[in-house]
């Protein structure tokens, strides 16, 4: 029996890793359809791999128009909710599309899944909502708490989604994730911004005095995360998708200059982002004990082929940088 998976924002940096996962699994058993709006992170040429793929369909759309959602979800029959506005930095500077799309946006997919009988409804989701944590890791029972403008956005979708669960019984699984990195990553976030910045010897911007830390998530491990929820998570229930490999934004910073054969003299500090949340560390204990989730990209090996992959491919992320380096700083 064939499985009619909805992928929103799947043309974007996850989304488009998601789906040619999916599809190369070649078992015959899954349609994907891809709606995308295509804003400045969604792209189509992040699914030229998958594009003549017969069981691989696009829509151009947004996830806010109710009669596209409405047609879409009467002929499928699982929906991975990927499509949001994800930099911090964007979201600080305004935050009205940030709720119009991570929280609109949703409240319009969720409405539409509860009418047609959605099979599965996954909400992707980050560890931000979580706020910021000084020791240990969080569980996913731990309240939200989240500080950015971005972070409250998807803090009020993943509520809005398990609300749907409480009242309707709609099967919604939540993930919330670590950074992700990786090839196709937009030039915004911290390891692409600097990495194309290097190439170019160009300086790299570093808030304040780099002491915040994160997780890192491959994107492909990020993927396997989310298809074990998908197939084997259970009905109302969250889980955090951890990489394993904590470091500080100065750390991270320091390998990068090394893979780019550059020197800290293109580092400049600059002021710290409002309301900068100085560590996220989740606990997947849970999705590690239920569906068998382990990373399998050793972060070394992973961050050296990410570099190789920009260093590469130039051809990509050139046509990019007049409008990733108009004033935004990239780090979660």
């Amino acid at each position: 029996m064939t499985t009619r998976i909805l992928v929103t924002g799947g043309a974007g940096f996850i989304g488009s890793h998601y789906v040619r996962a999916l599809l190369a699994q070649d078992d015959g058993r899954v349609e994907v359809t891809v709606l995308d709006a295509l804003t400045y992170a969604g792209r189509r040429v992040n699914l030229d791999a998958v594009r003549g793929d017969p069981r691989f369909s696009f829509v151009h759309g947004d996830i806010g128009d109710a009669i596209l959602v409405d047609r879409l979800l009467a002929r499928h029959d699982q929906v991975v909710h990927l499509a949001a506005e994800t930099h911090v930095d964007r979201s600080i500077a305004g935050a009205a599309d940030f709720v119009t799309t991570n929280v609109t946006g949703t409240h319009t997919l969720l409405e539409a899944a509860v009418r047609h009988g959605i099979d599965v409804f996954v909400q992707v989701s980050t560890d931000e909502v979580y706020g910021s944590i000084e020791a240990g890791s969080w569980p996913e029972t731990d309240p939200l708490d989240p500080n950015s403008p971005y972070a409250a956005s998807k803090a009020s979708a993943d509520l809005l989604a398990l609300a749907q669960h409480r009242t309707h019984g709609l099967d919604v699984r939540i993930t919330r994730c670590s950074n992700n990195y990786g090839p196709r990553q937009f030039p915004e976030k911290l390891i692409p911004l600097f990495v194309t910045r290097l190439f170019e010897g160009r300086p790299v911007p570093l808030y304040g005095d780099g002491r915040n830390v994160r997780d890192w998530l491959h994107v492909t491990d990020h993927a396997q995360g989310i298809e074990l929820v998908r197939r084997g998570g259970r009905a109302g229930e969250v889980y955090n998708i951890g990489g394993g490999t904590e470091l500080s934004n100065r750390e991270l910073t320091g390998l990068l200059l090394e893979a780019c054969g550059a020197d800290w003299d293109l580092v400049q500090e600059v002021p710290d982002r409002k309301g900068h949340d100085l560590r996220y560390s989740v606990d997947w204990g849970k999705i590690r004990s239920e569906l068998g989730y382990t990373p399998r990209v050793d972060f070394t090996a992973g961050l050296a082929a990410t570099v190789d992959w920009y260093r590469r491919r130039r051809d990509w992320w050139e046509p990019l940088l007049p409008a990733s380096s108009a004033g935004v700083v990239g780090q979660r």
